[in-house]
């Protein structure tokens, strides 16, 4: 790795939770602060149709290298005093695959640029940012903003992005990359790339500043998976993420046959443990993931031959986040009562990948709460491609409405269970979106087995807020 080996990784979690503001307080620490790169996009958009609170926004993109592409952005979405709270925002689109220079590649590049900058000002220590491989048509445009930023470690989970390697080189050197994309086959077999040229979006006078390729880690969840990774990756790889099922968010499926708790929870076995014998022989760092905050998890990781460890839930409700800090006062008064409840649900994600649901009245964990809303996906991060008969691509998400699902080819039992995650995750960070009917989506909080045993370690009753210096101290002992 060309960054000094951190004991800690913070998380990259959900959609603006792990924001800018986290990243730089736990880099700034010595350890890797890790923004989220999913949804950057439509952050961006909102953030300036609020307005720009504090002017953050607005300060980085004033350092954007592409400074015509940087007003185009603010001149479409800036609005000064931000936008009336009853008025829902603006959506500046979705991707779609198809060929050359796109708006939706401008607002991507513009918006990972934003983020990693902001988490990089003030202090000389590296920054991370997390990516979704199950996320695969912002890759290119995303990768490029944020190593124009200058970020330091690249970290995707959710799939296996065996083509990161390749990308990130030749985005390095401000050369055209491709990446394969998921192609599902309606009549026909179909396979296609997005395609991605920096020259592209140059603009007259302006100097392309040199980048320096950053460390990827691959988040994996079985020592065969790191093995095969290393084997078949199309350029360097530079350690790994062990993470088990006790972390947040999208949780690898159970190996072998699926069986279910009498409540309806995955049930991991022996197959789904890893060997970190398997794991040391490959000779490069990693760190486990999964309820690791712990000063006693971090020693274990340490004697077990890691580098360290990846901690989310813990950094998920410090005051840095980007949760709400009404929900997130609400989750940890849930985890010091011993409310907290946390359910892997196997169907709730249309990316098909289990999904941790904290359980919490009025969200869309409430099942009463769900089945008001309106089915709609109008955001589109976790849509499916599919190739029609005629041989053009097609979007669909198994948790838009359902008739509309079922008429570009999805199966009736794909619907069972679906939430939509991406109008939840937005709604936890405050930027949900009005509702015809004036009400906002509801949240839908995701977080690790940790949550049940915040309470007590890093805050008590009468001082429930905790930062990231907390948790840093905490794990360090």
């Amino acid at each position: 790795m060309h960054i000094q080996i951190p004991k800690i990784i913070q998380g990259g979690m959900g959609v603006g939770v792990s924001n800018w503001r986290l990243a730089q307080a736990v880099s700034k620490l010595g350890q890797l602060g890790v923004v989220s790169g999913t949804g950057l996009d439509q952050i961006l958009a909102r953030r300036l149709q609020d307005g720009d609170p504090g002017g953050h926004v607005r300060r980085a993109l004033g350092h954007f290298p592409f400074p015509a592409m940087a007003r185009r952005i603010q001149d479409a979405l800036f609005i000064p005093g931000g936008k009336k709270p009853e008025a829902p925002y603006k959506l500046p689109g979705q991707h779609v695959l198809a060929k050359g220079r796109s708006w939706m590649d401008e607002l991507c590049m513009a918006a990972n640029y934003v983020e990693v900058f902001l988490a990089r000002e003030a202090h000389n220590h590296p920054v991370g940012i997390n990516y979704l491989e199950k996320i695969q048509l912002p890759h290119l445009s995303s990768l490029y903003g944020a190593m124009l930023a200058g970020v330091a470690v690249v970290i995707v989970g959710a799939g296996i992005p065996q083509e990161m390697p390749r990308v990130l080189d030749r985005l390095s050197r401000h050369e055209p990359a491709a990446y394969p994309i998921r192609v599902t086959a309606a009549l026909a077999t179909a396979d296609s790339h997005k395609e991605f040229d920096p020259a592209a979006f140059a603009e007259a006078g302006a100097a392309l500043p040199s980048l320096q390729r950053p460390d990827f880690l691959p988040i994996v969840s079985s020592d065969s998976l790191a093995t095969m990774m290393l084997r078949r990756a199309s350029g360097s790889i530079e350690g790994f993420v062990i993470e088990g099922p006790l972390a947040g968010g999208h949780n690898a499926p159970p190996r072998g046959q699926l069986h279910l708790t009498p409540d309806g929870q995955p049930v991991y076995g022996p197959r789904d443990t890893v060997d970190l014998a398997v794991i040391r022989k490959l000779g490069l760092p990693f760190w486990l993931g999964g309820a690791y905050a712990t000063p006693e998890r971090l020693q274990f990781a340490l004697a077990e031959g890691a580098a360290g460890v990846q901690v989310g839930t813990a950094f998920a409700l410090c005051v840095e986040s980007g949760l709400q800090p009404e929900l997130r006062r609400e989750l940890v008064r849930q985890s010091l009562t011993g409310e907290a409840r946390v359910f892997t649900d196997p169907l709730a994600s249309p990316a098909g990948f289990p999904f941790k649901v904290a359980q919490l009245a009025g969200s869309a964990s409430d099942a009463e709460v769900y089945q008001r809303r309106q089915r709609i996906c109008d955001l589109g991060y976790l849509r499916e491609v599919y190739c029609r008969a005629d041989g053009s691509f097609g979007y669909r998400c198994s948790a838009e409405p359902e008739a509309s699902f079922l008429a570009k080819g999805g199966k009736l039992a794909d619907l069972t269970g679906r939430k939509c995650i991406c109008n939840g995750l937005f709604a936890n960070i405050g930027m949900g979106q009005v509702l015809p009917s004036g009400e906002r989506e509801p949240f839908l909080v995701t977080l690790g087995d940790d949550f049940l045993q915040i309470g007590g370690r890093l805050c008590t009753a009468d001082h429930p807020e905790y930062t990231a210096a907390d948790v840093v101290r905490h794990l360090l002992g």
